[in-house]
């Protein structure tokens, strides 16, 4: 027997502390409910299950940018219901003014009423916001540029790629009333790079030229008109614009930039562009339109009924918004669920597997401490052999 060394304590000692060191993971395990709790843990459980905690963060503010989305969609088509209805009255007033029938003074009771009406879709559309943003100014609408301030671009649908478009020849006729003249500005329609075959003027309204080709291109060019006046300052005709006046030839760069930029997923570039259309007298094309006599009110219903498919072709858009947000919010709200169920996987602990090692490792302490014990009541045993 040795009394300088106790190796027997020694190894009792080392075995108490491992169990004691397990005893204390065990507990930290079950006290925060994670399985890996510190990066020693599991070094790539811990790596994988922080970048999945971002991507879950992530996946549920994406949801809630999807839901406010929607909510600015919805804010939107409430304005444009007014609008449409609005246009919809203007529409039976243009109607009922082209009949024979009324009297001058009836006409002038039904356009103060078409007066009033116009003024409340500029209201509706200066004043209807979300958080503060105009909705329906054309902020959120997609933005194009030209060479020159007479000619701007006014509209272009999604198909118009973006980049640089060229028109070689264009003069803008007026009839003499002040709109333009479809058959002779169409034929003076010339286009240069960047249009695809096939394009023409198809439509004009009060104050701009409408460009159609295949695959759905349509571009609007609003023109500013150029009135001739008598010496008593009275409008007595309008003077062609052609593109001489402009530069010599128009171009237009359209950038694809504007739209409203919704934020759908936890990663960059995850994002839905959401095109919220101008609305306004001079894009509905109504800014001028009255129905005081009988002709006006004839060219009022054909001008009302371009602003209602102008309208109604908004909203559709904006229809199709949300339903595809709504079908964002069902994607997201899924891999959210299994995200979690993965990271579950990963970094929580089985509380009942967990609580059997704990008691293990409780009972092999206590084994330990009293092993020690005995251990170190050995070497008083040499006592007896120096008696």
């Amino acid at each position: 027997m040795k009394i300088s060394y106790n190796s027997a304590a020694m190894h009792a000692n080392n075995a108490l502390n491992a169990s004691d060191k397990r005893v204390s993971q065990s507990l930290k395990r079950l006290s925060s409910g994670l399985k890996v709790t510190a990066a020693k843990d599991n070094p790539s459980g811990y790596a994988i299950g922080r970048r999945m905690n971002a991507q879950i963060t992530g996946v549920s503010v994406a949801t809630e940018n999807a839901n406010r989305g929607t909510s600015i969609i919805e804010t939107a088509d409430g304005a444009l219901t007014e609008v449409h209805d609005m246009l919809q009255r203007m529409n039976e007033l243009a109607v009922k003014g082209a009949t024979g029938t009324l009297t001058t003074t009836d006409r002038e009771m039904m356009n103060q009423e078409l007066k009033q009406l116009k003024e409340e879709v500029t209201r509706i559309a200066t004043d209807t916001e979300f958080n503060g943003q105009p909705l329906l100014d054309g902020s959120f609408d997609l933005r194009g540029y030209t060479n020159s301030q007479i000619a701007t671009v006014d509209y272009y649908s999604d198909e118009v790629l973006a980049k640089q478009y060229t028109i070689d020849a264009l003069t803008v006729f007026y009839n003499a009333d002040g709109t333009i003249d479809l058959d002779q500005t169409k034929n003076s329609f010339t286009p240069g790079t960047g249009f695809p075959q096939g394009v023409s003027i198809t439509e004009v309204g009060q104050d701009k030229v409408t460009i159609t080709g295949n695959q759905d291109f349509e571009m609007t060019i609003a023109v500013k008109p150029d009135p001739t006046y008598d010496a008593q300052g009275n409008i007595t005709g309008y003077t062609p614009v052609t593109c001489a006046a402009i530069g010599n030839e128009l171009e237009i760069n359209v950038t694809g930039f504007g739209s409203m930029d919704m934020q759908i997923g936890a990663n960059e570039g995850q994002q839905l562009n959401i095109r919220i259309p101008k609305i306004s007298l001079d894009r509905l094309g109504i800014e001028r339109t009255e129905v005081d006599t009988q002709d006006n009110s004839s060219k009022a219903i054909d001008e009302i009924k371009g602003a209602i498919l102008y309208v109604s072709d908004a909203r559709s858009r904006l229809g199709a918004y949300q339903n595809r947000l709504e079908h964002t919010v069902s994607s997201l709200d899924i891999t959210n669920e299994n995200m979690t169920s993965s990271y579950s996987r990963i970094m929580d602990v089985d509380m009942a597997e967990e609580m059997t090692t704990y008691t293990t490792e409780q009972v092999i302490s206590q084994a330990a401490v009293s092993m020690l014990a005995q251990a170190n009541e050995r070497p008083s045993q040499v006592l007896q052999l120096l008696q």
